[in-house]
């Protein structure tokens, strides 16, 4: 495919989200409206205050445009926050932001559902609809 660049091809995990590239591909059916989600269950980070890990499931349902994400520059571009000190609701909706920024959605939600860490479970929802 035009365009691809990781498809079909060995790489290594990026250091950071600036290094990540996300992909996309032509939506196959731009005239429709329809849903595609992720659940992203292995989704770590760290706190930036206390440098403990943040682990989450990282939920992300979208109406594409005329552009829908490439599955392995996301898995990647996910992973690179595993060295990344960033608290829940910055890390949520930096996804959102990245994301919207590659695809042009009709509408796209990001939920970040992170576990329990002292005793307190975060759960941050971040929504864009296009105008």
């Amino acid at each position: 495919m035009e365009g691809i660049t990781q498809l079909g091809r060995p790489t290594v995990v990026p250091n950071s989200p600036e290094e990540a590239k996300l992909e996309a591909f032509p939506n196959p059916s731009p005239a429709r409206d329809y849903t595609i989600a992720f659940t992203c269950p292995e989704f770590t980070a760290y706190c930036p205050i206390t440098h403990q890990p943040d682990f989450a499931e990282i939920r992300i349902s979208y109406v594409p445009d005329e552009r829908c994400v490439e599955l392995k520059s996301l898995k990647l571009y996910l992973a690179s926050f595993r060295n990344q000190g960033i608290f829940h609701e910055a890390v949520t909706n930096r996804i959102l932001d990245d994301l919207v920024a590659v695809l042009a959605p009709r509408q796209m939600t990001v939920v970040g559902d992170f576990t329990v860490r002292g005793g307190i479970k975060t759960i941050v929802t971040a929504s864009h609809r296009k105008p």
